[in-house]
């Protein structure tokens, strides 16, 4: 993410370990979070997102409020989510019907399609590429998403989300968008869009697609 901030900006990044081994249900992650936001609250952080698809997707909407509210009592900054930041990429693009693309295995997939149909955004296709962490996600090299996307993005589709904060995905939003001609959003992408117009950034970032062409306010998310 950093080699797309405008000048002026910087990021600062806490980790947890939730993930594969470390997987715990929302409950008893929540506790994390709040530590987490606290910490990056002391660096005084304008905005401050929890950022995992997966997780924040995981529960639904009423889950994701859940982490946001938990959120909010340990900070006064702007707070969302990955899922926060990738539906207001997706209503500010009108892309009511996607084609979702991700790494996951199927169950986790399954999750991020039942989130989004809860939000209002239809799945009508896309892929899962069954992989089963971090580590393996990375291996996917761009030219690799690309060839997928391009190939199973079917014509019902009005853009394509590729989920995943942790896939080489920003290389390669351009290139879809012009194979395509429909707009892309990815998990990392939309984060940063949205927190830079949390802090009030607007400035147009290069290589991003068409997301960071948009003037406006990322829209509400009614949960």
């Amino acid at each position: 993410m950093r080699r797309y901030l405008p000048s002026g900006v910087e990021v600062h990044v806490t980790r947890l370990r939730m993930t594969g081994p470390h997987h715990v249900p929302l409950a008893e992650l929540l506790p994390r979070i709040e530590e987490a936001t606290r910490a990056l609250d002391d660096a005084h952080c304008d905005a401050i997102v929890f950022n995992c698809t997966a997780s924040s997707m995981e529960a639904g909407l009423a889950g994701e409020e859940r982490v946001l509210a938990t959120m909010r009592a340990a900070t006064q900054a702007a707070v969302a989510t990955t899922a926060t930041a990738t539906l207001a990429a997706l209503r500010a693009l009108g892309m009511r019907r996607v084609a979702l693309f991700s790494p996951y295995v199927a169950e986790t997939h399954a999750h991020e399609v039942a989130f989004l149909a809860e939000a209002g955004v239809e799945v009508v296709g896309g892929e899962c590429l069954g992989l089963r962490g971090g580590d393996e996600y990375l291996q996917v090299q761009p030219s690799e998403w690309l060839q997928r996307v391009v190939q199973a993005t079917p014509p019902a589709a009005e853009g394509v989300f590729l989920s995943c904060t942790n896939i080489h995905a920003p290389p390669v939003i351009e290139p879809l968008e012009r194979a395509l001609e429909r707009p892309v959003v990815a998990s990392n992408q939309a984060v940063l869009w949205h927190a830079l117009r949390a802090c009030c950034v607007h400035t147009r970032v290069t290589g991003l697609g068409r997301l960071f062409e948009l003037d406006r306010e990322p829209a509400t998310i009614a949960i």
